[in-house]
């Protein structure tokens, strides 16, 4: 489940990159009057495409993922015994937490312990599972770990988190678009020179980079906080015993790595090793450790 963050993070980032190059290449700049920037107009305007940014990262999100991990889907009808074992899995556990269309279940080749779950919306969501989680996971701690999965779906996290990213977007936007304006001098002269525009469109680029970043940390912020949340409800859906094994089996097969992995699908995982120092503060998961300790405390 790490994976669904960092690739929406990621696919959102370039999207926003993008509509700041097909405005500049259209010259599309709506906001600029005899007098300068209208700020209000500046800002509808960023909200909109802000918006719409995230929205598109969370519409490709499933595809992506699927692309990306190489997923095979289950069919309904399969005879493996594994895949038999987790589609019975999500469907009962979905149906549990009160989800009326069953997601969509895969399996991705991969020696790494981890599962997650993607999608634009509860109907058209997917639940997928590494080979290295089935072969080395009791059957208990699989249901914890897919409990968390469907926890997520049911708690629409990928929607809050597109809301909070829109939002996010349309500051990076606007806070851009204004120091740029003021430091490049069109603010000074509005006949200005090729040599201002083009400073303009650099401040811009310059800006939204730095600003992406900062919004990260607010973005990756709440991603703790939900994988808590998310925790709380596998103990409820699989039992408070199989949740907090499943993180103690993921604590302890961390350190297997899969080397052909995508390094953009480590956002993703239910397990994510912690990051140290100033690092932390992009880290989209707590450390094994407080997750542990944490439902340890709490009862249900």
């Amino acid at each position: 489940m790490v994976r669904r963050v960092f690739l929406f993070l990621v696919l959102n980032f370039l999207v926003v990159l993008m509509i700041s190059f097909i405005f500049n290449l259209f010259n599309l700049r709506p906001y600029f009057s005899a007098y300068g920037i209208d700020y209000q107009s500046l800002l509808i305007f960023c909200f909109i495409w802000g918006m719409g940014g995230a929205f598109i990262s969370l519409a490709l999100s499933r595809v992506m993922a699927k692309w990306m991990m190489k997923i095979k889907p289950i069919d309904l009808h399969t005879k493996d015994p594994d895949e038999r074992k987790i589609l019975e899995m999500v469907h009962r556990l979905s149906h549990k937490a009160g989800l009326t269309t069953m997601p969509e279940v895969g399996i991705y080749r991969s020696n790494e312990v981890n599962a997650f779950a993607t999608g634009p919306t509860k109907s058209k969501s997917l639940v997928a599972v590494s080979t290295g989680l089935i072969n080395r996971m009791q059957e208990a701690e699989i249901e914890g770990v897919i409990g968390h999965e469907i926890t997520h779906i049911t708690n629409g996290d990928m929607v809050t988190m597109t809301l909070l990213q829109g939002v996010v977007n349309a500051f990076v936007m606007f806070l851009a678009r204004v120091l740029a304006f003021a430091l490049s001098g069109l603010g000074k002269n509005r006949q200005s020179s090729s040599g201002s525009t083009m400073s303009y469109i650099m401040f811009v680029y310059l800006f939204e980079v730095v600003f992406m970043i900062l919004g990260s940390i607010v973005v990756a912020t709440y991603s703790r906080y939900r994988e808590f949340k998310a925790d709380a409800g596998g103990a409820r859906l699989a039992g408070k015993a199989a949740m907090i094994s499943s993180l103690k089996t993921l604590r302890s097969l961390q350190e297997i790595k899969d080397p052909r992995e995508n390094p953009a699908m480590a956002a993703f995982k239910i397990s994510h090793q912690g990051r140290k120092g100033l690092l932390r503060l992009f880290a989209s998961h707590p450390p094994l450790e407080e997750r542990i300790e944490r439902l340890e405390l709490t009862h249900f």
